[in-house]
């Protein structure tokens, strides 16, 4: 049963292709309410694929999954409004010559504008604003933010974050929509491992309060759900990065393999090279549309039937997803 605070996130034989070849192919789910799922894999694996197609930002190619309530891949839209991105490279970057306090309003703002009952608009604009101060406020409690210690408090700013803090700085304005599921992307970037280690203990404290916690990582911790991207060996073990082939050696596709595509009656023009330095340019667009990130985008659209949809490359996918 789905959680007031956390949204339950299934998935079967989950896959999404592009021009290139597969992002991700075949994963499967089961993670309740209040979870922390932990995407792994080397970079290049798919991983950023894999946390937009879940929080309704990319349409899959195959299979099916379930977040809340809501069926993808016909209910994006539906998923949106419940998810939220924390840090997310490329997609929804923090603006580097705001001030912390700045960048916190605007996100408050455009959570009351797209998150918000019609009805809230009619309030009283002191009530309005203290209603957004006490958001914001609960907000850097949760994730675990003092802007007393910033260097020059709340009219610190962005850029002149340390990369812990920016991290810190993102949750809180994705908290801000009180979202079911929080998404997180490169969670080990230009971290140390103390800092790693302090980025999971907010994580969990979050996890703790209701809402399900979706983080990209290079390696999980040992009490989180684990959902694991990249080749898979005949063992179910991650299969090792090839050699470079010769001129005459048949190329590897990602996902399941050559062999299995091969089985699958698909072309040579769906096999790729494999270059774990890009892990989006195998994904597909999100042609249902993105919004600004904070899981409260303005979403007019309504779901339609999403089968028979071509795929496009995925930098227009992830411009269009930051576009907002």
């Amino acid at each position: 049963m789905d959680s007031p605070h956390g949204a339950a996130v299934k998935a079967e034989d989950f896959g999404l292709k592009g021009p290139r070849g597969w992002a991700f192919r075949g994963l499967g789910l089961d993670a309740a309410p209040g979870s922390l799922i932990a995407v792994e894999g080397p970079s290049g694996s798919g991983r950023t694929c894999l946390l937009l197609a879940l929080t309704g930002r990319m349409k899959p190619t195959e299979g099916h999954a379930e977040v809340g309530p809501h069926r993808l891949p016909k209910k994006m839209a539906a998923v949106r409004r419940i998810a939220a991105l924390g840090p997310v490279p490329g997609v929804n970057d923090l603006d580097q010559s705001l001030t912390v306090a700045e960048q916190l309003r605007e996100g408050a703002l455009l959570q009351r504008h797209y998150g918000a009952p019609i009805r809230s608009l009619l309030r009283p604009r002191a009530e309005r604003r203290a209603a957004a101060s006490a958001r914001i406020e609960a907000a850097l409690d949760a994730a675990g933010l003092d802007l007393a210690t910033l260097p020059k408090a709340e009219r610190t700013t962005v850029r002149d974050l340390e990369r812990l803090e920016s991290v810190r700085l993102s949750v809180a304005i994705a908290l801000l929509g009180s979202p079911r599921l929080l998404a997180l992307d490169d969670l080990d970037l230009k971290l140390s491992d103390p800092e790693r280690g302090e980025v999971w203990t907010l994580l969990r404290s979050i996890a703790a309060r209701g809402t399900t916690v979706l983080a990209v990582c290079s390696e999980a911790p040992a009490d989180a759900v684990v959902l694991r991207t990249g080749p898979k060996a005949d063992d179910g073990a991650p299969e090792e990065k090839p050699k470079r082939p010769a001129a005459d050696t048949p190329k590897i596709t990602r996902g399941k393999g050559a062999k299995d595509d091969a089985e699958a009656g698909e072309g040579a023009e769906e096999d790729v090279e494999a270059d774990p330095a890009k892990d989006a340019d195998a994904a597909a667009d999100a042609a249902d549309g993105t919004d600004d990130g904070s899981g409260t985008g303005n979403d007019t659209d309504t779901d339609t039937d999403t089968e028979n949809v071509d795929t496009k490359g995925a930098d227009d996918a992830l411009a269009e997803a930051g576009r907002a």
